[in-house]
């Protein structure tokens, strides 16, 4: 089975602990956290990330049997600037510690980059470089990293994920797995490819599923929709969580709190028929 989930600042604005309950009250058994976009109500920053903070969280989560299966920090791990990575780094630092104490599944990134051609080996070189440093942090403070490949970003598909974990070769870093992210109007109709590629070469990394549907806009550009409104082999997808990932975080996206049962119950019916 898989424990499906949504992003805590997809449903309704509410306090941090009723947010929490109506999470559990729709049947969710997990949740993506962004700090800054759940949580309105008072201070997120790094100041604010205490110990007292964490564990104060981690009772109400716990109390409403609902894992944090990703803390959210995409900040730019692309960033050319030392100095201005010397910020963002504290900033992944501060979020690895606050998920050692909160218990979480991992703490999410992606790649992009705003300084440099993300499709270069020189972004490439640098994104590995300050990966290596995060994951260094992780593994002193035992938590995972998910890295999540994004079509324009550094680590566009599976082969160039597959290069940075092999140079960063530490188990604390693995993969957060969103079809629909390296899908592109080139390729989605190679989406059984990509599927299976994913799966081959990062069988082993893939912690955790994004799950989001697609469609193509007047343009033919692609278009996330949510799950069930378009274009993803979610019957391929499940067939191979069913057999190699019992138990797998899978998150829905792209939902709003009046769609949000559509598409769990897509996924739910799906992978009875996988």
């Amino acid at each position: 089975m898989i424990q499906i989930g949504i992003r805590a600042h997809d449903m309704e604005k509410a306090p941090i602990d009723k947010l929490v309950e109506n999470i559990n009250k729709k049947g969710f058994s997990c949740t993506q956290l962004a700090l800054s976009k759940a949580i309105t109500s008072f201070n997120t920053d790094i100041e604010a990330m205490t110990p007292g903070f964490a564990l104060y969280l981690k009772k109400i989560f716990e109390k409403n049997n609902v894992d944090i299966a990703v803390l959210g920090c995409y900040q730019e791990l692309g960033c050319k600037e030392d100095s201005e990575f010397k910020n963002i780094r504290k900033l992944y630092e501060a979020h690895i510690r606050f998920a050692a104490l909160l218990g979480c599944g991992m703490v999410g990134t992606e790649t992009w980059t705003k300084d440099m051609n993300a499709e270069s080996d020189e972004a490439l070189e640098r994104l590995t470089e300050n990966m290596r440093q995060i994951v260094s942090y992780a593994e002193k403070m035992g938590v995972i990293i998910g890295m999540e490949p994004v079509a324009g970003h550094i680590v566009y598909d599976f082969k160039r994920a597959r290069r940075v974990l092999d140079n960063i070769d530490s188990p604390n870093l693995q993969i957060i797995f969103d079809p629909v992210n390296v899908i592109t109007k080139d390729n989605y109709e190679n989406q059984e490819y990509i599927i299976r590629e994913a799966f081959e070469l990062c069988k082993d990394e893939i912690a955790c599923i994004h799950a989001k549907d697609f469609i193509l806009d007047k343009e033919g550009n692609i278009k996330p929709v949510i799950a069930g409104d378009g274009m993803l082999d979610y019957k391929l997808l499940f067939q191979i969580l069913r057999r190699k990932k019992p138990f797998i975080h899978v998150l829905l996206e792209e939902t709003t709190p009046d769609n949000v049962f559509n598409a769990k119950e897509y996924l739910e019916n799906m992978y009875e028929k996988a």
